[in-house]
C-alpha cells in the first residue's frame, strides 16, 4: 500500500504529488490520458474518477484506464501481485457532528476528504476476462473538439478576430485570435477550451465565484483558483476531444503554481473538483 504520513492531511498529501511533479519542470494537468476520451475508471462499476483523482492516477504511468480495490480484486477472482505499490485517491465522506445546539435538533452534518487505495490492472492477474474493449473513437480529434464547443448549449458570444484569447463576464464575451494565427489546431483548441471553461462560471450558469460582473485582483487566491479551474478544465475537454493539451511548460509557469499550491494545499482538490464539473457543463454531462 501506498505510506502515507499520518501528520500530513490528505490534502497536503495530494498536492505534495502535485508539487514534486512541477519540480520536476512537469505539468500534471497536461499528462494525457488514455486516447478517445476513456478517463480513469472503476472496473468493477465502470464509474469514472473524477475531481483530483484522474490526475493522481494518471501520475502512475498506466497504459490502462481501469483501476480497482484489492478487495474487488479478490471478490473477481482475481489478485494483485506481490510488491505492487497502490495510488491514492480521495473522495469527500460526509460526518454528522457529536454536538447538538438543542436536544431535538437534528446534528449538523460536514465533509471531510478521506483516501482509499487503488491498483491498475496492469498490477492483477485472472481479471482479463472482465476488461471491456475500449471503443474505437472514429471521430477525427478536431472535428471532436469543435463538437464539444459546438454542443456548449448556452455558451457566449465568440468574436474570432479578438488581438487576444480573453472572457468577459460582463459581456458574456469570449475573444480569440484568428485561427490562422495558432501554430497548431489543438492549440487554438486548447486555448478556446481555456476560456469556455472560464466562460462556466457566469452568474447565469455555475456562478462560480471569481467570475462574476466584479473584477478580481491579479494574483489573488480567487484569481489563482479561477486560473487553475480552467487549466484544469481544458485538460479535462482536451482529453475528451483527443487532441494534445499545449500548455506551457516554461520554468517561470512551474514555479508560478509551486508557489500557489503551496501557499494553500486545499487549492488543487478544489480547483479540480470545480474544473470537473464545468467541463461537465461544457459537454452536458453535468
Amino acid at each position: 500500500m501506498e505510506t502515507v504520513d499520518r501528520k500530513q492531511t490528505v490534502y497536503d498529501i495530494v498536492t505534495a504529488k502535485i508539487c514534486d511533479e512541477l519540480e520536476k519542470g512537469t505539468v500534471p494537468w497536461q499528462r494525457p490520458w488514455v486516447g478517445g476520451g476513456q478517463m480513469p475508471a472503476n472496473l468493477i462499476t465502470k464509474r469514472p474518477y473524477s475531481g483530483i483523482n484522474p490526475l493522481l492516477l494518471s501520475l502512475s504511468g498506466y497504459a490502462s484506464p481501469f483501476w480497482l480495490t484489492y478487495k474487488q480484486a479478490a471478490a473477481a477472482g482475481g489478485q494483485v501481485r506481490k510488491g505492487e505499490k497502490s495510488t491514492l485517491v480521495v473522495f469527500y465522506a460526509k460526518l454528522e457532528s457529536k454536538t447538538r445546539t438543542k436536544k431535538d435538533e437534528a446534528p449538523e452534518t460536514f465533509s471531510i476528504l478521506r483516501y482509499y487505495n487503488l491498483f491498475n490492472i496492469g498490477q492483477c492477474d485472472n481479471l482479463d476476462a472482465l476488461v471491456p474493449v475500449l471503443a474505437e473513437n472514429d471521430t477525427p480529434p478536431i472535428e471532436a473538439a469543435e463538437s464539444i464547443v459546438a454542443g456548449y448549449s448556452d455558451k457566449p458570444t465568440i468574436d474570432g478576430n479578438a488581438g487576444a484569447a480573453w472572457y468577459s463576464p460582463n459581456l458574456d464575451l469570449l475573444g480569440m485570435p484568428a485561427r490562422e494565427t495558432f501554430t497548431s489546431a489543438d492549440g487554438y483548441y486548447s486555448t478556446l477550451f481555456h476560456e469556455c471553461i472560464h466562460s462556466t462560471g457566469h452568474v447565469s450558469r455555475l456562478d462560480r465565484k471569481g467570475v462574476g460582473t466584479k473584477a478580481v485582483g491579479y494574483g489573488s487566491a480567487t484569481y489563482s483558483k479561477e486560473e487553475l479551474i480552467a487549466e484544469l478544465g481544458a485538460a479535462f475537454l482536451c482529453a475528451e476531444a483527443g487532441i494534445e493539451n499545449t500548455i506551457e511548460q516554461s520554468a517561470a509557469y512551474c514555479a508560478s503554481w509551486l508557489q500557489a499550491l503551496r501557499g494553500d494545499s486545499k487549492l488543487i482538490v478544489s480547483a479540480a473538483s470545480g474544473a470537473g464539473r464545468a467541463a461537465r457543463y461544457i459537454t452536458g454531462k453535468a
